[in-house]
């Protein structure tokens, strides 16, 4: 009797889902001739982002704090230019995680030379790992700052006109220490989960003036960024992150440049984020009744699987514990 009402309710669940989901579908998203502009689009995901889309055909303002590297960064994108042309491709050097102002300032600047954004990739962001009472009380405020605040002011000075084309995209790059806290990750984690929150929040006030926002979960990519983090990442740390493997930035960015265009609330990368993604989808907007059906139907199973999963990182961390301990009476 119960397995009959429960598949009862889980058929009308997917009728209601197929009759709704028309009326959530976004309209096509055509990067062509579009203006994109990339924050932290110096190095890394950013910049491979920013390669794909003047690939696409798009005009792309590169935005971060060092001149000398966006410069660098700007030669590189040029050479994948679709039609060069028409094709323009800009970098303006600003902090963005400071003045408003000054971010509202450039930005109105870059319009100036390649018209209204009509998506943002918020991709800048730095991150630092270490044992809680040892880092810094500063490095939580600077992640907080650069993280999270740099995505604010960026968001903020082009939505007034994304609202007034009713038109745009807005992604926000988070991480899967967004999707969950590991061990070092106490202050990365807390910036990027802060995002979740921000991206789910705005993306229904937008949505209505055709503006869908993206929140992408990349795992440990191979960039300069993360080749600096590992020289002080905790053993812990480094442990539990190797289990997802380490992905190129071309293929994070163009996962993530495709669920935004589809207009996907949740971007993800390979397997296990596929899992974390489906495991941590909450209340988070979907666009379509399979992917809606895929999470209620996926999310009992990898609960069980997220709890093998826990079990081995503590497991990591006792290990690293008594190998700290062995070592020290050894020594004394």
């Amino acid at each position: 009797m119960f397995l009959i009402v429960a598949i009862s309710l889980f058929g009308l669940f997917i009728i209601v889902l197929y009759v709704l989901s028309p009326l959530i579908a976004p309209k096509p998203f055509k990067l062509e001739g579009s203006h994109v502009m990339v924050t932290g689009g110096s190095s890394g995901i950013g910049q491979a982002i920013a390669v794909e889309a003047v690939k696409a055909g798009a005009n792309v303002s590169l935005l971060a704090r060092n001149q000398a590297k966006l410069t660098a960064a700007k030669a590189d994108v040029e050479k994948y230019v679709k039609n060069k042309d028409t094709q323009k491709v800009q970098c303006i050097s600003v902090d963005l995680s400071r003045d408003f102002s000054e971010v509202e300032r450039t930005v109105k600047e870059a319009e100036q030379n390649l018209g209204p954004v009509q998506m943002l990739i918020n991709c800048v962001g730095t991150s630092i790992s270490g044992v809680f009472e040892e880092i810094p009380l500063t490095e939580f405020k600077r992640m907080l700052d650069i993280n999270y605040m740099g995505s604010v002011h960026a968001t903020r000075a082009v939505v007034p006109s994304m609202k007034s084309q009713q038109h745009g995209r807005i992604v926000f790059v988070s991480s899967q220490a967004g999707q969950l806290g590991l061990f070092g990750y106490t202050a990365y984690s807390a910036s990027k989960f802060a995002l979740r929150g921000l991206a789910e929040a705005l993306h229904m006030e937008l949505k209505p003036h055709n503006i869908y926002v993206s929140l992408a979960f990349p795992p440990d990519t191979d960039t300069p960024g993360f080749a600096e983090e590992q020289i002080s990442k905790p053993e812990e740390t480094r442990l539990i992150s190797e289990t997802a493997g380490l992905f190129k930035p071309d293929v994070v960015a163009r996962s993530i440049l495709s669920d935004a265009l589809l207009g996907r609330f949740l971007c993800y990368i390979g397997v296990d984020g596929y899992m974390l993604t489906s495991l941590t989808c909450g209340m988070s907007p979907v666009i379509s009744i399979t992917e809606a059906t895929q999470q209620v139907v996926t999310m009992g199973l990898f609960r069980i699987i997220s709890l093998f999963y826990l079990d081995s990182f503590d497991r990591v961390v006792r290990k690293c514990k008594e190998k700290r301990e062995q070592n020290k009476s050894k020594s004394s």
